[in-house]
């Protein structure tokens, strides 16, 4: 069929081969209002800009300088992996230079600071500034690292479990990759290909003549070289990575779950060990299978998928039970206040979903993206662009004493480990390029917002209030004289939704998660889709003692909790909701920036003053049908806005009685 003329680049993170085995391609979509719009205008113009100056005060940048001969002084930072924080930054700046020059406004009660999207010339600067830096600390040969460079005393690959080298060489090519596709520049590039040249020159298998037969103890440089494969059509990189990770699991890094090397990836049953270092390593065996054709690599991945969102996955999407190694639990060991769920391993989750989704083209990936996009990655970034979590748990008791750090249920300006906040940023100014996708046969829509769908064959005009309404209006823009599909997707968590085709109700199946609507299209055409945004209340599977006899508030896509704040003359402990009471629900744009909350009926019980002994027989405990509890209104606001106006209690999971 003939592309369309307005048809916008798919220039995202990920950009498909030329023999690419995946059920589908990514395409282009233009946000220009709305709720994601809001988010993404606090990305644009307070999160990303204040990042130098946060580098700056770290020490990222002074590294650069030492490794490059222009400044005097110590290393800065006390991990080896500091340079990735300016990479990241890099990456989601380049993305953001890539926004359209007319970015529109947001809408009243989603305003964000400014509202256009469009890059400016500071931002170039900056942008253009540190990629110079980043340029003149690399070595002759190839080599960038400034903790071995500076501290280590120029020792190479002697420490592949700590040592973080090929993580830091993933997150440059990556940024590199993202310069070129957004700016044209090559400069950023030359020095990511220098750095993979010289890695290709170091690393390989028994019998290849190349030096270390080795990985790194968290993967990340896989699916970066894939990519870089993709953007240079070298298959050499796409070699490396297959190399990569094949070898993990064959004890190189002494057999630990930790550093995903206790079983091959072909053979595991279940995701484990170090949440981020799983799910980036899955992320490249999903791209590996689209580009190879592995089937026993893409059997594996849809295998460790199941097994981790039907036995690992906190219902706000949130990865990682322990704060011991910020790793994987047992099968259902779910934990409420000890939750980690790093903001980090929920965007390395929908790295993974997307390119599952891509090939598979199957809806459930992108179920668990947009799960995780509302709740456990959006948490991760106060209101106001400024303020981070770097753990997201379900409950923050009342007297909570808070680890500060890394560690803290508390928003923080910045981390001495700032993995999570210019990952955030990166996510935010690309999130266009994981919401649709097309093939020969249509547009496939994933995750829905304000603005225009394009493939090669139609453009859509999208206009919704999503997830505040559940009421999604399309209009055909430009499209083909051929019939052509057009599939939406139904959320999993919606039990009604009706389909508008002009004065016609259409009723189709949902198949697999797709409403496919097949017909020749006009300009002009419109179809509505209607979910239904009742309020629920969602029990877990019982084998999660954690939350066994509690229920969970959700509203479309978005996971409610409790906060203190809203509920004074006692603590979140002591409350109870009835399930027996409709919920009800309440539009506040004056509250979080314009949200809507959920009001339950509950109670609170009359429990005995602390310093008492916290165990009694059944029949006199508070939990007993026995004793009364004072009826109490409960608020629910959504879960991605909780700390974000005091220090406090809050808790996802209510107790039922």
């Amino acid at each position: 069929m003939p592309r369309t003329r307005s048809a916008l680049p798919a220039t995202g993170p990920v950009r498909l081969g030329p023999d690419s085995r995946a059920a589908l391609r990514p395409a282009a979509v233009g946000i220009d209002t709305g709720f994601w719009q809001a988010r993404r205008a606090s990305n644009a113009h307070v999160s990303i800009p204040q990042g130098p100056a946060l580098l700056e005060a770290a020490g990222n940048l002074h590294n650069l300088r030492l490794a490059a001969g222009t400044a005097a002084g110590e290393f800065q930072g006390a991990y080896p992996f500091v340079d990735t924080d300016v990479y990241k930054w890099l990456e989601a700046a380049a993305w953001q230079l890539a926004q359209a020059p007319d970015g529109d406004q947001a809408p009243d009660g989603d305003q964000a600071p400014g509202g256009d999207l469009a890059p400016d010339a500071d931002l170039a600067a900056e942008v253009g500034r540190i990629v110079a830096l980043v340029a003149g600390a690399q070595q002759p040969d190839g080599y960038l690292n400034t903790w071995f460079q500076l501290v280590k005393g120029g020792e190479r690959y002697k420490d592949l479990r700590w040592g973080h080298e090929l993580y830091c060489a993933g997150h440059l090519i990556q940024a590199a990759v993202a310069h070129h596709r957004a700016t044209g520049s090559g400069e950023l590039l030359d020095v990511a290909r220098k750095f993979a040249d010289h890695v290709d020159s170091v690393f390989g298998p028994p019998g290849s003549g190349k030096p270390i037969d080795g990985i790194d103890g968290h993967p990340e440089v896989e699916t970066a070289l894939i990519e870089l494969y993709r953007e240079t059509g070298e298959s050499r990189y796409l070699d490396l990575a297959a190399y990569f990770v094949d070898r993990y699991g064959h004890g190189l890094l002494g057999g630990e779950a930790y550093c995903q090397d206790r079983v091959p990836l072909r053979e595991a049953t279940n995701v484990e060990g170090h949440a981020v270092r799983q799910l980036y390593l899955l992320a490249a065996a999903a791209d590996l299978a689209t580009e190879t054709g592995d089937a026993e690599l893409r059997t594996a991945a849809e295998r460790l998928w199941h097994a981790m969102t039907t036995t690992k996955t906190h219902l706000t999407g949130g990865l990682g039970a322990h704060h011991e190694e910020e790793d994987f639990g047992d099968p259902y060991e779910l934990p409420n206040e000890r939750a980690y769920c790093e903001t980090c391993a929920a965007i390395a989750s929908i790295q993974w979903s997307w390119r599952m989704a891509l090939l598979t083209g199957e809806a459930r990936y992108s179920d668990l993206i947009e799960r995780t996009l509302f709740n456990g990655f959006l948490a991760g970034v106060s209101l106001d662009g400024e303020r981070w979590l770097y753990v997201n748990p379900l409950q923050v008791r009342d007297g909570h004493t808070d680890p500060g750090g890394d560690q803290s249920a508390r928003r923080t300006r910045w981390f001495r480990c700032a993995c999570c906040p210019p990952n955030v940023m990166r996510l935010l100014a690309s999130l266009e390029h994981y919401l649709a996708s097309s093939d020969d046969n249509g547009l496939q829509i994933h995750q829905y917002v304000s603005g225009r769908y394009a493939s090669d064959l139609a453009v859509i005009r999208s206009e919704t209030d999503y997830p505040w309404q559940g009421t999604i209006a399309l209009t055909v823009e430009e499209t083909p004289a051929e019939p052509w599909t057009l599939s939406l997707r139904v959320p999993q968590w919606c039990r009604e939704f009706r389909v508008r085709c002009g004065q016609e109700t259409y009723e189709g199946p949902v198949v697999d998660g797709w409403l496919r609507l097949e017909r020749t299209w006009s300009p002009g055409d419109q179809v509505v889709l209607e979910l239904s945004l009742e309020p629920r209340l969602t029990a877990a599977d019982p084998r999660v003692d954690a939350v066994r006899g509690c229920v969970a508030i959700e509203r479309g896509p978005l996971v409610y909790c409790l906060e203190g704040v809203d509920h004074p003359g006692g603590g979140l402990d002591d409350i109870v909701v009835d399930t027996t009471r409709p919920l009800a629900v309440k539009h506040r744009p004056d509250l979080l920036g314009g949200v809507t909350t959920v009001v339950a009926a509950g109670s609170r019980r009359h429990l005995p003053e602390a310093g008492w002994w916290p165990y009694a027989p059944v029949d006199e405990s508070p939990d007993s049908p026995q004793q009364d509890g004072e009826p109490v209104e409960l608020t629910a606001v959504p879960y991605y806005a909780w700390a974000n106006r005091e220090d406090g209690s809050m808790r996802v999971w209510l107790p039922t009685s």
